[in-house]
């Protein structure tokens, strides 16, 4: 048996190939998907007077064909037009996903989509705000700016679930993205790499750096309108899986008492 494949290559890159059946993110029971439409299986519908609609198919999303790939429990902490603000303030509440019933050993944050379009509207408050509008000791002291919510929301699951993993999502380049818009995106994915180096166990999964463009030709192969088709979902969800594989081959160290988070116990022997 050769086990090279398990073993992190010299010059390999994440999403160098997609891993069958999910590889090591197999050993990730209990995720969460915290996100926005794109989280939450949406497709768009247009009717014949022009009218767009805008649908959430949670058994669409990337999430749930993770599930099924991998035979994991995954929860949809999403909804269409989710932002960082509004999940801490009303939306996470009203869904009563803190609830220490729906803990998670890993969870996936794919927001920010909304947040920058906030951003770019000059009646919205909204900023992207810095690393220093982060309190690590105390969220209730966290700035009201995108990554001060976004901070908040990783350390209320922490609260709950002090050894789970976050993973952090950037946002994918798109071939027709504006100057303005594609300089916040780049500055999203500079926050959420300074985030992860200042709270505990968070990786960034560069899905700006290291998936394919959103081009003309992936457009047209795998969106519905502004939001992806059910084969995009599929593959969004074979990315992620093959993501979180490398993350954990990279990481080893890291995720060996993965299967004791959420339990009372540990190995003193090994790291925690």
């Amino acid at each position: 048996m050769n086990l090279d494949q398990f073993y992190p290559g010299q010059d390999e890159k994440p999403l160098d190939h997609l891993v069958p059946g999910g590889g090591m993110s197999c050993i990730l029971r209990t995720i969460g998907c915290v996100g926005d439409s794109l989280a939450s299986g949406e497709f768009e519908s247009l009717d014949e007077n022009g009218k767009k609609g805008y649908h959430d198919y949670f058994e669409y999303s990337w999430g749930q064909f993770m599930a099924r790939e991998i035979g994991s429990k995954v929860y949809n902490f999403s909804r269409g037009g989710m932002t960082a603000r509004e999940y801490c303030e009303n939306f996470a509440d009203s869904m009563d996903f803190w609830n220490l019933d729906k803990r998670c050993q890993a969870y996936i944050l794919a927001l920010g989509v909304n947040d920058i379009s906030r951003a770019l509207n000059p009646e919205d408050s909204m900023e992207l705000g810095e690393l220093t509008d982060v309190d690590v000791k105390d969220y209730h002291n966290n700035k009201p700016t995108f990554i001060g919510y976004y901070a908040q929301i990783i350390q209320r699951y922490q609260e709950i679930q002090p050894k789970a993993k976050f993973f952090l999502m950037t946002i994918p380049r798109a071939y027709d993205c504006d100057e303005t818009k594609n300089a916040l995106q780049d500055r999203h994915a500079q926050l959420l790499y300074g985030l992860a180096d200042l709270l505990e166990h968070c990786y960034v999964m560069d899905f700006r750096k290291y998936s394919p463009i959103h081009d003309e030709q992936f457009r047209k192969t795998f969106f519905l309108g502004g939001h992806l088709n059910a084969a995009g979902y599929l593959l969004s969800a074979r990315m992620i899986t093959s993501y979180l594989d490398y993350i954990i081959r990279h990481n080893m160290d890291d995720f060996k008492q993965i299967g004791f988070v959420g339990t009372p116990y540990h190995n003193a022997a090994e790291p925690w």
